[in-house]
């Protein structure tokens, strides 16, 4: 399905003019939206340039040509963009929602999230999600009169709600923040958050195949009976029989992007035609996501997902890495905790002094903020190796 170029702005969308503004008021410097310099924040911080050292799924020394959580979130930003212009929404606080989307990720994707979780029980757990939110209000410290980086409360609103509406008990450095700023924790988020979201979806999909078959975990045969890409697999098969894998690969993908996003629109206008939301705050209280898949591709989306699964994710290849990189994140976060002067000086000074629960939290923080590779070079630092995650 074809997808309209942009629409003219929906009586729905974000306003940045209308933003319920920032925590520590600022005037306004130049001629740029509120919502332009939060994306443009984002890409300036130090958060955003380690994602290019931050396993997607293939650790970054398994080769060059694998997603890395930088080139990822390039994509879901790229998604996301198509979506809200085909929508009359805000692309700019699209764009900053993707951009942030996975700040708080740690190294080695989500079996060091998982070990990290773990690491921190008895504390208040790890959530990704909630620690892009700390990063962005709190540990990213490049300006003269705040900490994080200030954006804006549809900013902060979109980070926290990443997976809809939150609900007690919270994460902690959700339930930390909410005593600063009321984000609406009950409601759905704006519709540019929504398309954020979606895009994070379709982009890891379609890449997330793309990058399997070229690590041979899986063949093109076994993708011919999944719903959405066997039909798109097998016409491109039909009209060009003798194409060269790597063409074919990138035109499978292109080709489920395309379909991915124009059935998201025209689901999505569906939704808010029923709905019909007078403004952006009367969307947030429907009760309900005005962004989705329709119901076939939704289906078909979830097939995708449990394709990849066992073939992919849980794969004895990426398992056994993933395992190995799992514990050089208990070791550090162990090491850590018992003997502070393992940590770099500016870490190890935010630390002394603090109850155990709060240092666990700044070890937590300085640990979620590591690259694969500096975690590796610390374990091997404090323990005289470090596993290779091949």
């Amino acid at each position: 399905m074809a997808v309209a170029g942009a629409q003219p702005r929906a009586p729905w969308a974000s306003k940045a003019e209308e933003s319920r503004g920032r925590l520590y008021p600022e005037a306004g410097g130049d001629a740029r939206s509120a919502f332009r310099r939060d994306a443009d924040r984002i890409i300036h911080s130090s958060a955003f340039r380690r994602l290019a050292y931050k396993t997607q799924v293939f650790s970054y020394h398994e080769g060059d040509h694998y997603r890395t959580r930088l080139t990822h979130t390039l994509e879901v930003v790229q998604v996301a963009r198509s979506v809200a212009r085909a929508l009359g929404l805000d692309e700019d606080l699209s764009e900053a929602l993707a951009l942030a989307h996975d700040l708080g990720h740690p190294p080695f994707a989500h079996a060091g999230e998982r070990v990290l979780d773990a690491c921190m029980a008895a504390y208040g757990g790890f959530d990704h999600n909630a620690q892009s939110l700390r990063v962005v209000t709190r540990l990213e410290n490049r300006y003269l009169d705040f900490d994080g980086l200030n954006l804006c409360w549809e900013t902060h609103e979109g980070i926290v709600k990443h997976n809809g509406p939150q609900h007690a008990p919270l994460p902690h450095a959700i339930e930390v923040h909410a005593e600063r700023q009321d984000l609406w924790l009950w409601s759905w988020p704006s519709a540019e958050a929504q398309v954020a979201a979606i895009a994070d979806d379709i982009a890891y999909d379609v890449h997330d195949l793309d990058d399997g078959l070229r690590a041979g975990l899986f063949g093109l045969d076994e993708l011919t009976e999944l719903p959405l890409v066997g039909p798109i697999l097998t016409e491109i098969r039909r009209h060009w029989p003798h194409l060269d894998r790597a063409r074919l690969f990138h035109e499978l993908g292109r080709r489920m992007i395309t379909v991915l996003i124009g059935d998201v629109v025209a689901e999505s206008r569906r939704r808010i035609a029923l709905a019909q939301p007078e403004d952006a705050d009367a969307l947030r209280r429907l009760g309900h996501a005005v962004v989705g898949f329709s119901g076939e591709t939704a289906a078909a989306e979830k097939a995708i997902k449990a394709f990849l699964f066992p073939r992919m994710y849980r794969h004895p290849r990426v398992m056994a890495a993933m395992d190995a990189a799992g514990a050089v994140v208990r070791d550090l976060f162990a090491r850590y905790m018992a003997d502070t002067a393992a940590l770099p000086e500016e870490w190890r000074a935010s630390v002394e002094g603090r109850s155990e629960a709060a240092r666990a939290r700044r070890i937590a923080d300085f640990l979620a903020g590591q690259t694969d590779r500096y975690a590796l070079a610390e374990h091997a630092r404090l323990f005289d190796s470090a596993p290779e995650l091949r």
